[in-house]
């Protein structure tokens, strides 16, 4: 008994994101920082980033369907937060995180910072206003549709991330 009530509690711990889900207002938001949080660790390091990413997407489709049928018992409970950090991983695949820290900030560290802050609003944008087919991919329900909805909005803000580069000579703020 014991054994189920660990792995229940490790499950919990895992979908809540170190039970930033607890927060009692933007779990979501806590949860894509937790997202980005890991993206500055990790992004440098592609052949750890990518799997680790690809591990979490896996995990995170039968973590959230047993978190909303065992541990939360409603549909897409908002304490569920590892589809908002898988979700980051995927808008920002592609965009290593580059910094300078000891020295002065230079144009690298600048840009990568530019397009995390950016990353994260329209991530953010997406995932809250679900466009066209988000809104239908909730219905499919259960783990997969809490996660798709934000795969989805990753992908659309990779998308655009993408877009930005191609004209990053002419966007500047």
């Amino acid at each position: 008994m014991a054994d189920g009530v660990f792995f229940k509690k490790l499950r919990e711990f895992l979908v809540t994101g170190f039970f930033i889900g607890y927060i009692p207002f933007f779990p979501g938001l806590f949860g894509t920082l937790m997202g980005a949080g890991i993206y500055v660790l990790l992004s440098q390091y592609a052949f750890v980033y990518y799997p680790a990413t690809a591990l979490l997407l896996i995990i995170s489709f039968p973590l959230s369907d047993f978190a909303e049928k065992h541990i939360f018992k409603e549909t897409n409970s908002p304490h569920i937060v590892i589809d908002e950090i898988v979700g980051f991983l995927i808008a920002m695949a592609s965009f290593p995180f580059i910094a300078s820290w000891g020295g002065p900030v230079d144009s690298i560290t600048l840009s990568s910072v530019k397009f995390l802050v950016i990353g994260i609003v329209l991530f953010r944008i997406f995932d809250s206003w679900k466009p066209f087919p988000i809104k239908r991919v909730l219905n499919i329900g259960g783990g997969a549709g809490i996660v798709l909805d934000d795969v989805i909005a990753a992908i659309y803000t990779n998308i655009m991330l993408q877009f930005l580069r191609i004209f990053d000579y002419q966007f500047h703020f």
